[in-house]
């Protein structure tokens, strides 16, 4: 294929799309990373398509920008939100689970729900966690569980801090799960709090399997800090999901 028509076809496909991934366009054209830069780079000079971290985006996604949030709800006042949804994705995320399985799972609304679906193959894993809450709800279950150690956030009930960080350097997790307040292929997960994302960072590193939870309504949403490039983990979703993501090859979109 020449470079032009390879050119013309990622203009054609981000234009459709909104945006694309340098790994997945490399993909697509069986060629390298640094091809499909320079692309970008021709492509964006000639003002067709603008670069943005990790790929490019078409000029109008580029002008409206995802919506951005700051602030961090309480687990209080994440626990009834898109609760369908997100009891749909937690009882697609403890399906996955296996019996020699050792699982990394994050403090969040919708883990706390994974943990009382789990079925019985998952209850003879063993579980490492970050939140106090589903530690006490997984030894209420009789499974073997560990908690890491840190810092105690109030409003997430999330151990987070540099004691968090050390104890998960030394873990090789078969599967993680964690949660995000925000997903887009440009910004990739993410989540309010510093602390936080390190913890969820960290954890997804040292996962074999990276699951990202997160219901419909979080998607095209960006919150401060990115601790996972949307094509590094699987996204399990549900809710009016937008065909620019349930399209995509790392989505699993669940029927709530």
């Amino acid at each position: 294929m020449l470079a032009e028509q390879r050119r013309q076809i990622i203009v054609d496909l981000v234009g459709r799309n909104d945006t694309a991934s340098v790994s997945e366009l490399a993909k697509r054209f069986e060629t390298s990373e640094s091809t499909i830069r320079r692309d970008i780079d021709r492509l964006e000079a000639a003002g067709l398509l603008v670069k943005v971290h990790g790929g490019a985006a078409s000029v109008d996604a580029a002008v409206s920008p995802a919506p951005f949030v700051a602030n961090e709800p309480t687990m209080a006042e994440k626990r009834d939100l898109n609760a369908a949804e997100k009891r749909a994705i937690a009882a697609y995320a403890a399906s996955l689970i296996e019996p020699d399985d050792f699982v990394f799972l994050d403090a969040g609304s919708t883990t706390q729900i994974m943990v009382e679906l789990l079925g019985e193959p998952a209850l003879c894993a063993t579980y490492v966690t970050n939140s106090v809450s589903n530690a006490l709800a997984l030894a209420a279950r009789g499974v073997r569980v560990i908690v890491i150690g840190g810092d105690l956030k109030a409003g997430t009930e999330a151990i987070v801090g540099p004691g968090a960080i050390d104890a998960l350097s030394r873990y090789n997790f078969s599967k993680g799960f964690a949660g995000a307040n925000g997903a887009t292929r440009e910004q990739g997960f993410t989540t309010p709090d510093t602390s936080e994302a390190m913890v969820k960072m960290l954890a997804l590193q040292h996962s074999a399997s990276r699951y990202v939870l997160a219901d419909a309504s979080k998607l095209g949403v960006v919150t401060p800090v990115t601790f996972s490039a949307f094509s590094d983990a699987a996204l399990v979703t549900a809710g009016a999901v937008d065909a620019t993501y349930s399209t995509l090859p790392n989505v699993v979109e669940v029927t709530a």
